[in-house]
């Protein structure tokens, strides 16, 4: 067993938002992925989407988007995106296809690791921060932290001496701002000893540099944005 990640699917298979006008990597992107996700995961693997999974409004609309995904190889942990406007009731999510887990306020054990994570938000330190940001910011932190510290309580992770594996954090948004600065989010990686973050949001070569990547302190980060993939699944483990 496997695990995968990618974010930023941005699907919309009513045609109502297509993604081929942005060009590069998004013409075609969803026969690409889907081509390279067959290719590369079996069913026995598990595939993280750090957000943006769909660009419905209701969840209704966004049926097509998730059905499709339920379709591909593979257990599916979702995290919300800024644009998943869609997602509501978390225990009827769950309900949607039993080859999905729609993760809030919990976390997944997956092959020795626990998968902990939240949307989060952009992060203090840019001109526009507004007090509306600092309030969401500081929600995403919290429901970070019961994430964390579930799996933290089940044995994962080192905090608690924990000895059933490592912990594997996920955002949709990246756990810092565009200089770099230090975060709640990356306190919180750290202070619970995760071994790798997964993130997405960043679009656009002008836009990767814009995120942690590499080893820093201990802790691997990986941006999964589907057009820095080039639509190809990344293995995390």
């Amino acid at each position: 067993m496997s695990i995968f990640a990618v974010a930023d699917l941005h699907l919309s298979l009513t045609g109502e938002k297509p993604m081929d006008i942005y060009g590069g990597e998004w013409i075609n992107h969803t026969e690409k992925l889907k081509k390279n996700w067959e290719a590369v995961i079996s069913e026995e693997d598990t595939v993280i989407l750090p957000g943006d999974s769909s660009w419905a409004l209701k969840l209704e609309d966004a049926l097509p988007d998730l059905e499709w995904i339920g379709s591909l190889p593979g257990k599916k942990v979702l995290i919300k995106g800024n644009h998943d406007l869609w997602w509501n009731s978390i225990g009827k999510l769950n309900r949607i296809n039993e080859s999905m887990l729609f993760l809030q306020n919990s976390f997944y054990e997956a092959d020795g690791y626990a998968i902990c994570g939240t949307r989060g938000w952009i992060c203090p330190g840019v001109d526009d921060f507004t007090i509306h940001d600092e309030k969401i910011y500081r929600r995403e932190l919290g429901r970070l932290r019961l994430s964390l510290d579930m799996a933290a309580m089940a044995g994962y992770g080192k905090k608690y001496n924990g000895e059933k594996g490592p912990i594997i954090g996920v955002l949709h948004f990246p756990p810092a701002n565009d200089s770099l600065n230090r975060s709640g989010f990356i306190d919180l990686f750290e202070e619970y000893q995760v071994k790798k973050v997964i993130y997405g949001h960043l679009h656009g070569r002008d836009a990767y540099g814009n995120g942690f990547r590499g080893i820093k302190n201990n802790v691997e980060y990986i941006l999964a944005s589907i057009d820095y993939l080039k639509c190809m699944p990344i293995q995390i483990v």
